[in-house]
């Protein structure tokens, strides 16, 4: 077998009751719960409990998403199942460099706490959308973004599948242009141009909020999303670019496969990595882990 690489989902991937099932059949998920409720009192009521609207907003999605992608690492951990390398799509990096010991989980929920806060701060003072377009060459989806003002690619998924963010008054006619060259473009449900430079004054403040904090050299390895790499050197240096810079995803999952690994595990809730893995290269395992009762299938499948 080679190497095991966990992956934790970014925005878009919350549901309601998420994390829930965890809490209540691992000691060691519950722990991580309890946790955050010392930090942010609330959020497992609000994970457990939220509704769609509520989860939606930014400041929410990423402390819960955060909580409970560690609380199933937690759990695959408490199992035997540990990573040799992981990686995280937006959100889910900060997962990452906290699974990987680059910090604490307190800290690192205090850092998601404002990078939520700063990132639903600029959603807020512009209308704009995002979408997943599929099924157009790349060169040909950057001559239709060339075509518009405020419109950029954020998320080179692989697959095929490229996101897209800009300014709302220009969906429609971006989506009309996509579906006229043979593409599709469907809205994501996120509430920000998150990746484009609608993000600049919550990038410029979360740099002075990394600066502040203690990083550590990853224990395992981790991939940054900006560079499509591994991290080296400081921690700092690399995450304080994600906010406005795009997610190099399909570059992250080749580069590991390159590196031998043949099984990824989603560790959070969703299974929209998981499906751009295994479209991406069907020879490797991905295995989704959003409800406890998925673990037992897991490790059928691991050995």
């Amino acid at each position: 077998m080679g190497k095991i690489a966990f992956v934790f989902p970014g925005q878009g991937a919350q549901v309601p009751g998420m994390g829930l099932s965890f809490y209540e059949n691992s000691s060691a998920a519950k722990e991580i719960f309890e946790k955050a409720d010392q930090v942010r009192p609330g959020t497992s009521k609000q994970c457990f409990e939220g509704t769609v609207e509520e989860l939606k907003i930014t400041a929410n999605t990423q402390s819960c998403l955060y909580v409970t992608e560690l609380a199933t690492a937690a759990a695959l951990n408490e199992k035997g199942v540990k990573a040799d390398v992981c990686a995280g799509f937006s959100l889910g990096e900060l997962s990452a460099l906290c699974y990987a010991g680059a910090i604490d989980f307190e800290s690192g929920l205090k850092l998601v706490m404002k990078r939520g806060e700063l990132m639903q701060q600029d959603a807020e003072k512009a209308e704009t959308f995002m979408a997943a377009v599929i099924r157009l060459p790349e060169e040909k989806l950057m001559e239709i973004i060339s075509g518009f003002e405020n419109v950029y690619a954020v998320n080179f998924n692989g697959a095929g599948q490229i996101t897209v963010a800009g300014a709302a008054e220009h969906q429609a006619a971006f989506s009309d242009a996509v579906k006229e060259a043979g593409g599709r473009a469907m809205p994501l449900k996120v509430s920000g141009a998150f990746h484009s430079p609608y993000m600049k004054e919550a990038a410029e403040a979360f740099e002075k909020v990394i600066a502040e904090q203690t990083f550590h050299a990853p224990e395992t390895v981790v991939y940054s999303d900006t560079t499509g790499k591994e991290y080296e050197g400081a921690v700092e240096d690399t995450l304080k670019l994600q906010i406005i810079n795009p997610v190099h995803w399909e570059k992250i999952v080749n580069d590991m496969i390159e590196k031998g690994v043949d099984t990824f595990i989603e560790a959070g809730p969703g299974k929209t990595l998981t499906g751009l893995i295994k479209r991406m290269n069907d020879s490797v395992k991905a295995i989704r882990l959003s409800e406890y009762s998925d673990l037992e299938e897991l490790l059928k499948e691991l050995n």
